[in-house]
């Protein structure tokens, strides 16, 4: 059989609310998930024993391939089906990693798509579901990879009509953990961020046909609970966005997941890729992509 291909797409969340911390020290969100037109892509060669080999201009970032996602994903998908067919896989790794878009949740999410390719499973099995939850909080919607309002843990998806916006996402090239940007925001057990008032004030996110300016409007009224937390751990967070913010035609911009890409929405493509120019010139040590978000 010859080799199968998938792509892991960047997420980018648009709007990130905290609502609180559960008693199992795990903590409910809120957030708007776009996917950009960037990814790492994986290979899978059906066959033989399960390993990965990684290559690409960040294959070094992704240090030991033991602890990648896109193993723990195979294996635990091994474990849920009886006799899985599996493979050598091989990523392309492009985009930055503890970079708060997603990436290697993207790549394990790109596995078990591959997986469910190679075994004949639809990625409505229950089975799936449940390793894509125990892979990360994010591969549930990477599995998906198209735009969802997700709540929960990452487990409850609707589906959104977003448009295609034109974008700029930009990583200064350094790590942020999330679990230590979670440690900064500092909630305790059982505490609530966003009271019950709050929740019913929730947006209502624009429906089909609604426009970067509908959507704007709407996403300016919520913001990413973790932009400050990160900060504080990576003051560099706060460069990046007013080089974005200092764009012209910029229409949003602010941090993704917990850092430390940040992200600035325009309302052209010819806006995005001039400011994406600029802000490589003056920052050549950055990662930089003009593009778009859908």
């Amino acid at each position: 059989m010859s080799a199968l291909i998938e792509e892991g797409r960047a997420k980018v969340n648009l709007s990130l609310r905290v609502v609180g911390r559960r008693a199992d020290g795990y903590h409910d969100l809120e957030s708007v998930v776009a996917f950009a037109d960037c990814a790492d892509r994986l290979t899978l060669e059906p066959g033989g024993e399960l390993k990965l080999t990684t290559t690409g201009p960040l294959a070094a970032a992704c240090g030991d391939t033991a602890d990648n996602l896109v193993l723990k994903a195979a294996k635990l998908l091994a474990e849920a089906v009886p006799g899985l067919k599996l493979g050598a896989f091989a990523l392309d790794k492009v985009l930055p990693v503890a970079a708060g878009i997603g990436g290697g949740s993207a790549d394990a999410a790109a596995a078990l798509r591959l997986l469910a390719r190679l075994n004949d499973l639809s990625l409505d099995d229950p089975r799936i579901q449940k390793v894509a939850l125990a892979t990360g909080a994010d591969v549930p919607v990477c599995l998906l990879s198209r735009a969802c309002d997700m709540t929960g843990v990452g487990e409850q998806l609707l589906p959104l009509a977003l448009p295609s916006m034109p974008c700029v996402m930009v990583n200064p090239r350094v790590p942020v953990a999330t679990k230590d940007v979670f440690q900064a925001l500092g909630l305790r057990n059982g505490e609530l961020l966003v009271g019950v008032t709050d929740v019913i004030r929730a947006p209502a996110w624009p429906g089909e046909g609604g426009s970067i300016s509908d959507w704007v409007e709407v996403l300016d009224t919520v913001a990413n609970d973790l932009e400050a937390p990160a900060l504080r751990i990576e003051p560099v967070i706060g460069e990046v966005l007013d080089a974005l913010r200092d764009s012209a035609g910029v229409k949003l911009a602010r941090m993704s997941g917990s850092g430390a890409t940040c992200f600035a929405i325009y309302g052209a493509s010819e806006e995005a890729h001039a400011a994406a120019e600029t802000i490589r010139r003056d920052h050549p040590g950055w990662w930089v992509h003009a593009g778009t978000l859908s």
